[in-house]
Parts: C-alpha cells; structure tokens; sequence
C-alpha cells in the first residue's frame, strides 16, 4: 500500500465515522441498518479491518452519499478558488469542481428588468440566486417577483425569465447547472445588456 493509498484509506474511514454521527446514529444503529454486526463496523471504522468494496457499497446507501463522493481524493491544496473576471459585463464567475458544468456568477445588476419579452431568455437547465445587497426584481414568464437582500429563488430556466434591479444597484449570485450555464453564453456578442439577466 502507498502512503497515498494509506491516506485514502484513512479518509473513507473518517467520512463513514463522520456521516454516522451527522445522522445521530450509534455504531449499533448504523451497523444494524448496513447489516453488518457492530464489531465489524467498529473494526472497519479505527482501521483494524480491511474496506471492502461490498461493505463500501452498502455504507455508502445507508450514509445517503455515493460510493464516488466516499472514496474521493481530498483536494487539501485546491480549497481556494480565485473567479474568472469578465470586466466587460461586470461578471465573476467561479467554476465548481464538485459539479463539472456547473459555475457560480456574481453579478452587480443597475438597470430594471426588461419590459419588452422579446429581451427574456428561455433555456434547459435550473438556476438558483441569491440577493446579496439591494433587492432584485426576477421576471418569469408573466409573473414578477421581487428579491429582497438575503433572498433566494430557483427556477427552471425554460420559464422566459430575466433579472433586474428595483429602486437602486443590486448584487447577486447565481448557480447554473450545465445547461443554464450554456443558455447564457455569449451568441454571436449580440445578447443586448447582461446587466438585465442572471
């Protein structure tokens, strides 16, 4: 075994531990849940015992995670992300490792949503925003909502929608998956003022 392989094999041992006392369960409990006896699963948790994919595989089931998410390599020298600057459109824009494809914008909005629907977009994909300062006016098909400071909204992103400003700058971030991420690029370098849209 390498010292990587070793630190690894530590890591899973400290998630599963970790997962167990998040869930409030007792070694029993969650031993009895993965149908493994106690022993096993205190042995498997201080390392006495050897992890087996199979035991992996159900801990992972019972824990609510993944077997990818349980063995994956921490990343201790990639936790700090600097944004990609787009100084043009007033954007940040922070990928998410975790979840390839999809990023977080950071954005100061100025102007008012648009009136004319024409000016709204529709796409695949889901999107997620919170008001950071100001309040922030989300337009979705016909409907309008206003976001106060420390608000949050999420939509599907095939609803036209667009994003504005009331009374006043508003700051905000947004998470788009893959597909909200691809809606939103750049076409042509003719999409009118990013200042209206998320």
């Amino acid at each position: 075994m390498t010292q990587a392989d070793g630190e690894l094999d530590g890591l899973v041992r400290k998630r599963i531990r970790a997962l167990r006392v998040a869930q409030g369960w007792s070694l029993e409990e969650l031993a009895t849940r993965a149908h493994l006896s106690q022993s096993t699963l205190s042995r498997i948790e201080n390392g006495q015992r050897r992890l087996a994919l199979d035991q992996l595989v159900t801990l992972a089931r019972v824990l609510d995670t993944s077997l990818d998410q349980l063995v994956e390599t921490a990343a201790d020298d990639n936790v700090v992300i600097s944004p990609m600057i787009d100084a043009a459109h007033g954007v940040m824009r922070w990928s998410m490792k975790g979840e390839p494809g999809m990023s977080v914008v950071r954005k100061r909005v100025t102007e008012p949503p648009p009136d004319n629907p024409a000016r709204m977009r529709a796409h695949p994909g889901r999107e997620w925003l919170v008001v950071l300062s100001g309040t922030a006016i989300l337009v979705l098909g016909h409907k309008r909502f206003r976001v106060e400071t420390n608000q949050a909204a999420e939509f599907p992103t095939m609803l036209p929608h667009a994003i504005g400003a009331e009374a006043g700058p508003c700051e905000i971030l947004g998470i788009f998956d893959r597909d909200a991420q691809r809606g939103h690029q750049p076409e042509g370098g003719s999409r009118g003022p990013m200042a209206t849209e998320l």
